[in-house]
């Protein structure tokens, strides 16, 4: 057990109490996960098909970003409390769709820049062996534009995984369960909170460490231009 806190109340971190949760721990921790995963897989998706689409007709990019942007500067709150009416308070739905919404501002701009930095040498090469322009983007300029993919990938990751503690105020906050119980019980509870706070930061490292090393090994190449 942790020294008392300078306010005299509960000590600063109890392991007792961690011993007695560890059950809840791990299923808002999974819960976390599963938020986190779900808004950066519907967002990933949903922005690869806004990009090809702006790949093509560049008036449309402009477009897509700017209704992006305006969708990333919504409060989540704000955005939690518009979709409530429709989809339930502590509907699952009501959680991931503005989780979502805040990731496509950054992978966007990163998939339709990692493909215009494709070599214009590649683009002919393929062309000239014949390649369609479907077959171009998913098998030439996709693979090759993937370290930036990922780099934009790895920062919806964290920003996602920070935002997920918000939706606590819905009842899915996953870890930001116990930060919101921690403040808000009669006497605060520090080692909640700092359970809370703590597992996010740990989260966020580990799937920015796996992302990092996923797209390293699905892009050895950009490992050898990095040396030169």
């Amino acid at each position: 057990m942790f020294p008392v806190s300078a306010q005299g109340g509960r000590p600063l971190f109890e392991w007792r109490w961690v011993d007695r949760h560890l059950d809840e721990i791990f299923e808002r921790l999974g819960e976390h996960i599963t938020l986190t995963a779900a808004a950066l897989a519907i967002g990933l998706v949903v922005s690869i098909g806004v990009s090809v689409v702006s790949l093509r007709r560049r008036w449309f990019y402009a477009l897509a970003l700017g209704a992006a942007g305006s969708l990333y500067v919504i409060p989540s709150l704000g955005a939690f409390a518009v979709l409530v009416p429709f989809t339930g308070l502590t509907s699952f739905t009501t959680a991931v769709i503005p989780l979502a919404t805040y990731t496509l501002l950054i992978l966007i701009r990163n998939i339709v820049t990692g493909v215009e930095q494709v070599p214009k040498e590649v683009r002919e090469a393929a062309i000239g062996m014949g390649f369609t322009r479907a077959r171009l983007l998913w098998q030439v300029e996709l693979p090759l534009a993937l370290p930036v993919v990922v780099a934009g990938l790895r920062v919806a990751a964290v920003t996602t995984i920070g935002l997920v503690t918000v939706t606590s105020m819905l009842g899915k906050g996953g870890l930001g369960y116990f930060i919101r119980n921690g403040i808000q019980t009669a006497t605060p509870n520090p080692t909640s909170i700092i359970v809370g706070v703590g597992l996010s930061v740990v989260l966020a490292v580990a799937v920015d460490l796996l992302l990092w090393l996923g797209g390293r090994a699905l892009a050895p190449w950009s490992r050898k231009a990095a040396s030169r």
